[in-house]
């Protein structure tokens, strides 16, 4: 989620919400407890300052890497198991960062205040000391990112009325962006064909469903704030096994278990400030019956939840 978001969005969502639910809060404020799973919380890396520190989005490169882009500092830091800052590259405004099929890194820039380009640059996560260069530009606030299989990226904005969708030669699908209206989507994740968003300038708190090859005929999966529920301002997403989606609740300081098939919604983790992005490690261990997310913050804390089955 952009830190700068409009007046708008502020004073729909978090004006009428709390930076994180207690644990002990009331049914009524939020979904039921996951009752198949029981989960920990424990702290990958410390934070800096709240809000200065902010760590945006983080991806797995597979070869014991997690990148991470810090919005303020205009910088994707690489962190190795220990949690320690291995590398950092330079990158003006990051928001979006994911592997793409070539094993590049592919994070959106641009996405603070005041800039003036704004796009996709990638960098080879392997080089001893990588360098991000554009591979394409002329969008305007890209917030998350999302890529197919075929190396097609999917580019959602907090205030665009639409998803971009940029082909793998660095050009825009302007027929399937037209189709893909779905205002202020957020997180993104593709799986089985389909384009998960988050939506936040939505009072529901609704995650849509956007088929790849007909992106006209989007759905709502789920609506995870009807009243009396508090408005989670929606972030980012990601996709569990067993045809489930996991979610970060922003506003609310969740993390939100959704059937993709169903809709249902349970409530997975709780108590977080502010979580902005949630991502299952690839080549970064995680052993046994367990499951793993890492959970970045707005404090720039990097949490590891791990998620055992009862």
């Amino acid at each position: 989620m952009r830190i700068w978001r409009s007046s708008l969005i502020v004073a729909a969502l978090l004006a009428t919400t709390v930076a994180a639910v207690p644990a002990s809060a009331s049914p009524l404020l939020t979904q039921p407890r996951c009752s198949d799973v029981s989960t920990t919380v424990s702290t990958f890396t410390m934070g800096t300052l709240p809000v200065a520190g902010w760590r945006e989005n983080l991806d797995f490169d597979g070869h014991g890497t997690v990148w991470v882009s810090r919005l303020l500092n205009n910088e994707v830091e690489g962190l190795g198991p220990d949690g320690e800052v291995r590398v950092r590259v330079s990158v003006p405004g990051p928001s979006g960062i994911r592997r793409g099929p070539d094993g590049l890194m592919y994070v959106n820039f641009g996405s603070s205040v005041g800039s003036t380009t704004a796009g996709i640059m990638r960098f080879d996560p392997s080089a001893a000391q990588p360098v991000a260069t554009p591979f394409t530009t002329g969008l305007a606030g890209p917030n998350g990112l999302a890529v197919d299989g075929q190396g097609n990226f999917y580019v959602t904005g907090l205030t665009a009325s639409n998803i971009v969708k940029i082909r793998p030669d660095g050009s825009q699908d302007t027929a399937w962006t037209a189709a893909a209206n779905v205002f202020s989507s957020n997180g993104a994740e593709v799986a089985d064909g389909t384009l998960y968003v988050s939506v936040l300038a939505d009072l529901g708190s609704p995650i849509v469903r956007v088929p790849l090859d007909d992106p006209g005929a989007h759905s709502v999966v789920s609506t995870l704030s009807p009243f009396p529920y508090l408005p989670k301002g929606l972030d980012d997403l990601t996709v569990l096994p067993g045809n489930k989606l996991v979610v970060a609740a922003f506003a609310t300081g969740e993390l939100v278990r959704v059937d993709r098939n169903t809709g249902a919604a349970c409530l997975l983790v709780q108590g977080l400030v502010s979580p902005t992005s949630v991502r299952i490690p690839d080549g970064f261990g995680g052993t046994g019956p367990s499951h793993e997310l890492f959970v970045t913050e707005t404090t720039g804390r990097i949490l590891k939840v791990t998620i055992t089955p009862k």
